[in-house]
Protein backbone atom coordinates (compact mmCIF):
# COMPACT_ATOMS: atom_id res chain seq x y z
CA UNK A 1 0.00 0.00 0.00
CA UNK A 2 1.20 3.58 -0.53
CA UNK A 3 3.12 5.21 2.27
CA UNK A 4 2.79 8.89 1.35
CA UNK A 5 2.12 11.10 4.35
CA UNK A 6 -1.57 12.07 4.33
CA UNK A 7 -2.72 15.67 4.37
CA UNK A 8 -5.98 17.56 4.67
CA UNK A 9 -5.20 19.32 1.38
CA UNK A 10 -7.41 18.10 -1.49
CA UNK A 11 -4.42 18.25 -3.82
CA UNK A 12 -2.41 15.74 -1.80
CA UNK A 13 -2.45 11.96 -2.06
CA UNK A 14 -3.54 10.49 1.29
CA UNK A 15 -2.40 6.97 2.02
CA UNK A 16 -5.06 4.29 2.07
CA UNK A 17 -6.05 3.65 5.70
CA UNK A 18 -5.20 0.52 7.57
CA UNK A 19 -8.30 -1.51 8.26
CA UNK A 20 -7.14 -2.78 11.61
CA UNK A 21 -7.06 -6.50 10.92
CA UNK A 22 -10.21 -6.59 8.82
CA UNK A 23 -9.85 -9.20 6.10
CA UNK A 24 -10.72 -7.38 2.92
CA UNK A 25 -9.68 -7.25 -0.71
CA UNK A 26 -7.57 -4.50 -2.18
CA UNK A 27 -10.66 -3.27 -4.03
CA UNK A 28 -12.54 -3.05 -0.73
CA UNK A 29 -9.69 -1.14 0.86
CA UNK A 30 -9.71 1.34 -2.02
CA UNK A 31 -13.49 1.66 -1.68
CA UNK A 32 -13.12 2.30 2.07
CA UNK A 33 -10.59 5.07 1.42
CA UNK A 34 -12.72 6.68 -1.30
CA UNK A 35 -15.82 6.44 0.88
CA UNK A 36 -13.98 8.07 3.78
CA UNK A 37 -12.75 10.88 1.52
CA UNK A 38 -16.30 11.39 0.29
CA UNK A 39 -17.75 11.48 3.82
CA UNK A 40 -15.03 13.88 4.96
CA UNK A 41 -15.87 16.24 2.11
CA UNK A 42 -12.55 15.81 0.30
CA UNK A 43 -14.55 14.58 -2.70
CA UNK A 44 -17.00 17.38 -3.31
CA UNK A 45 -20.74 17.01 -3.92
CA UNK A 46 -21.66 17.48 -7.56
CA UNK A 47 -18.04 17.22 -8.71
CA UNK A 48 -17.08 14.71 -11.42
CA UNK A 49 -13.92 12.66 -10.83
CA UNK A 50 -12.20 10.37 -13.30
CA UNK A 51 -10.74 7.08 -12.17
CA UNK A 52 -7.19 8.02 -13.33
CA UNK A 53 -7.31 11.31 -11.41
CA UNK A 54 -8.47 9.56 -8.23
CA UNK A 55 -5.87 6.85 -8.72
CA UNK A 56 -3.11 9.45 -8.91
CA UNK A 57 -4.48 11.22 -5.85
CA UNK A 58 -4.52 8.04 -3.75
CA UNK A 59 -1.33 6.56 -5.17
CA UNK A 60 -2.95 3.43 -6.60
CA UNK A 61 -3.77 2.09 -10.07
CA UNK A 62 -6.89 3.13 -11.95
CA UNK A 63 -8.51 -0.31 -12.21
CA UNK A 64 -9.29 -0.87 -8.49
CA UNK A 65 -10.44 2.75 -8.24
CA UNK A 66 -12.85 2.28 -11.13
CA UNK A 67 -14.14 -0.96 -9.58
CA UNK A 68 -14.46 0.66 -6.15
CA UNK A 69 -16.36 3.63 -7.56
CA UNK A 70 -18.81 1.21 -9.19
CA UNK A 71 -19.36 -0.24 -5.71
CA UNK A 72 -20.04 3.26 -4.37
CA UNK A 73 -22.45 3.83 -7.25
CA UNK A 74 -24.44 0.79 -6.11
CA UNK A 75 -24.62 2.38 -2.65
CA UNK A 76 -25.98 5.59 -4.18
CA UNK A 77 -22.95 7.63 -3.13
CA UNK A 78 -21.85 8.49 -6.69
CA UNK A 79 -23.41 8.44 -10.14
CA UNK A 80 -21.62 7.25 -13.26
CA UNK A 81 -21.03 9.89 -15.95
CA UNK A 82 -20.35 8.22 -19.34
CA UNK A 83 -16.90 8.96 -20.76
CA UNK A 84 -16.06 11.23 -17.82
CA UNK A 85 -16.07 9.36 -14.53
CA UNK A 86 -18.20 9.59 -11.42
CA UNK A 87 -20.22 12.43 -9.93
CA UNK A 88 -20.47 12.64 -6.15
CA UNK A 89 -24.12 12.50 -5.10
CA UNK A 90 -25.56 15.68 -3.62
CA UNK A 91 -26.98 15.36 -0.10
CA UNK A 92 -29.43 18.00 1.09
CA UNK A 93 -29.34 19.64 4.49
CA UNK A 94 -32.69 18.04 5.26
CA UNK A 95 -31.34 14.59 4.42
CA UNK A 96 -28.35 15.15 6.68
CA UNK A 97 -30.67 16.24 9.48
CA UNK A 98 -32.78 13.11 9.00
CA UNK A 99 -29.75 10.79 8.98
CA UNK A 100 -28.43 12.40 12.17
CA UNK A 101 -31.81 12.21 13.88
CA UNK A 102 -32.12 8.50 13.13
CA UNK A 103 -28.56 7.90 14.33
CA UNK A 104 -29.28 9.68 17.60
CA UNK A 105 -32.43 7.61 18.15
CA UNK A 106 -30.47 4.39 17.59
CA UNK A 107 -26.97 5.03 18.86
CA UNK A 108 -27.46 7.02 22.05
CA UNK A 109 -29.71 4.53 23.91
CA UNK A 110 -27.79 1.55 22.53
CA UNK A 111 -24.44 2.86 23.76
CA UNK A 112 -25.90 3.96 27.10
CA UNK A 113 -27.14 0.40 27.62
CA UNK A 114 -23.62 -0.88 26.96
CA UNK A 115 -22.50 0.88 30.14
CA UNK A 116 -24.31 -1.89 32.02
CA UNK A 117 -23.84 -4.83 29.65
CA UNK A 118 -20.53 -4.60 27.78
CA UNK A 119 -17.54 -6.49 29.15
CA UNK A 120 -14.66 -4.18 30.10
CA UNK A 121 -12.24 -6.28 28.05
CA UNK A 122 -14.41 -5.77 24.95
CA UNK A 123 -14.51 -2.04 25.53
CA UNK A 124 -10.74 -1.88 26.04
CA UNK A 125 -10.29 -3.67 22.72
CA UNK A 126 -11.67 -0.52 21.07
CA UNK A 127 -9.08 1.78 22.64
CA UNK A 128 -6.50 1.34 19.84
CA UNK A 129 -9.10 2.54 17.31
CA UNK A 130 -9.94 5.50 19.58
CA UNK A 131 -6.25 6.39 19.71
CA UNK A 132 -6.00 6.11 15.92
CA UNK A 133 -8.78 8.68 15.66
CA UNK A 134 -6.84 11.06 17.91
CA UNK A 135 -3.62 10.47 15.96
CA UNK A 136 -5.37 11.07 12.64
CA UNK A 137 -6.89 14.29 13.96
CA UNK A 138 -3.50 15.50 15.16
CA UNK A 139 -1.99 14.72 11.74
CA UNK A 140 -4.87 16.30 9.83
CA UNK A 141 -5.48 13.01 8.00
CA UNK A 142 -9.22 13.15 7.35
CA UNK A 143 -9.41 9.87 5.44
CA UNK A 144 -7.79 7.97 8.30
CA UNK A 145 -9.94 9.92 10.78
CA UNK A 146 -13.22 8.92 9.15
CA UNK A 147 -12.11 5.31 8.63
CA UNK A 148 -11.02 4.85 12.24
CA UNK A 149 -14.11 6.70 13.51
CA UNK A 150 -16.36 4.37 11.54
CA UNK A 151 -14.53 1.29 12.77
CA UNK A 152 -14.73 2.49 16.38
CA UNK A 153 -18.44 3.31 16.39
CA UNK A 154 -19.59 0.25 14.47
CA UNK A 155 -17.37 -1.92 16.65
CA UNK A 156 -18.91 -0.37 19.73
CA UNK A 157 -22.46 -0.90 18.48
CA UNK A 158 -21.59 -4.50 17.60
CA UNK A 159 -21.20 -5.18 21.34
CA UNK A 160 -24.99 -4.86 21.60
CA UNK A 161 -25.28 -8.08 19.58
CA UNK A 162 -27.63 -6.70 16.91
CA UNK A 163 -26.03 -7.09 13.48
CA UNK A 164 -28.92 -5.40 11.67
CA UNK A 165 -28.60 -2.33 13.88
CA UNK A 166 -24.91 -2.09 12.96
CA UNK A 167 -25.79 -2.41 9.27
CA UNK A 168 -28.38 0.36 9.47
CA UNK A 169 -26.04 2.77 11.25
CA UNK A 170 -23.22 1.87 8.87
CA UNK A 171 -25.42 2.81 5.92
CA UNK A 172 -26.42 6.11 7.55
CA UNK A 173 -22.78 6.95 8.18
CA UNK A 174 -21.90 6.26 4.53
CA UNK A 175 -24.57 8.70 3.40
CA UNK A 176 -23.50 11.50 5.75
CA UNK A 177 -21.16 14.34 4.81
CA UNK A 178 -18.77 15.99 7.25
CA UNK A 179 -17.83 19.08 5.24
CA UNK A 180 -16.53 20.97 8.24
CA UNK A 181 -13.66 18.63 9.12
CA UNK A 182 -11.12 20.47 6.99
CA UNK A 183 -11.93 23.78 8.64
CA UNK A 184 -11.65 22.17 12.08
CA UNK A 185 -8.19 20.81 11.20
CA UNK A 186 -7.09 24.24 10.02
CA UNK A 187 -8.42 25.81 13.22
CA UNK A 188 -6.80 23.13 15.39
CA UNK A 189 -10.17 22.08 16.84
CA UNK A 190 -10.61 18.55 15.49
CA UNK A 191 -8.41 17.04 18.19
CA UNK A 192 -10.88 17.92 20.95
CA UNK A 193 -13.66 16.10 19.12
CA UNK A 194 -11.39 13.13 18.53
CA UNK A 195 -10.58 12.83 22.21
CA UNK A 196 -14.27 12.34 22.97
CA UNK A 197 -13.84 8.72 21.86
CA UNK A 198 -11.43 8.10 24.73
CA UNK A 199 -13.75 9.99 27.08
CA UNK A 200 -16.63 7.76 25.99
CA UNK A 201 -14.66 4.57 26.58
CA UNK A 202 -13.64 5.73 30.06
CA UNK A 203 -17.27 6.49 30.92
CA UNK A 204 -18.43 3.10 29.63
CA UNK A 205 -15.78 1.22 31.59
CA UNK A 206 -16.71 3.21 34.71
CA UNK A 207 -20.35 2.13 34.19
CA UNK A 208 -21.35 5.81 34.30
CA UNK A 209 -24.47 5.78 32.13
CA UNK A 210 -25.17 9.49 32.67
CA UNK A 211 -21.71 10.44 31.45
CA UNK A 212 -22.08 8.07 28.49
CA UNK A 213 -25.37 9.74 27.55
CA UNK A 214 -23.80 13.20 27.79
CA UNK A 215 -20.77 12.30 25.67
CA UNK A 216 -22.82 10.49 23.01
CA UNK A 217 -25.33 13.34 22.77
CA UNK A 218 -22.53 15.89 22.41
CA UNK A 219 -20.60 13.71 19.97
CA UNK A 220 -23.48 13.01 17.57
CA UNK A 221 -24.43 16.68 17.82
CA UNK A 222 -21.16 17.50 16.06
CA UNK A 223 -22.39 15.74 12.92
CA UNK A 224 -24.79 18.62 12.23
CA UNK A 225 -22.75 21.21 14.09
CA UNK A 226 -18.97 21.45 14.10
CA UNK A 227 -18.44 18.79 11.44
CA UNK A 228 -21.12 19.86 8.98
CA UNK A 229 -20.31 23.41 7.94
CA UNK A 230 -19.83 23.65 4.18
CA UNK A 231 -16.99 25.92 3.15
CA UNK A 232 -18.13 28.84 0.97
CA UNK A 233 -17.11 28.87 -2.67
CA UNK A 234 -16.36 25.16 -2.93
CA UNK A 235 -15.84 24.11 -6.54
CA UNK A 236 -18.21 21.52 -7.99
CA UNK A 237 -16.28 20.34 -11.05
CA UNK A 238 -12.91 18.67 -11.31
CA UNK A 239 -11.24 16.05 -13.49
Amino acid sequence: MPTARPSSSPASAPALPSLGGKRSSYRERVADALRAALIAGELLPGAVYSAPALAARFGVSATPVREAMLDLAKEGLVDTVPNKGFRVTEVSERQLDEYTHIRALIEIPTVVELAATAAPVSLEALRPAAREIVQAAAAGDLVAYVEADTRFHLGLLALAGNAHLVEVVGDLRKRSRLYGLTALVEAGRLLASAEEHLELLDALIARDDKAVHEVMTRHIGHVRGLWAARRPGEPHDTV
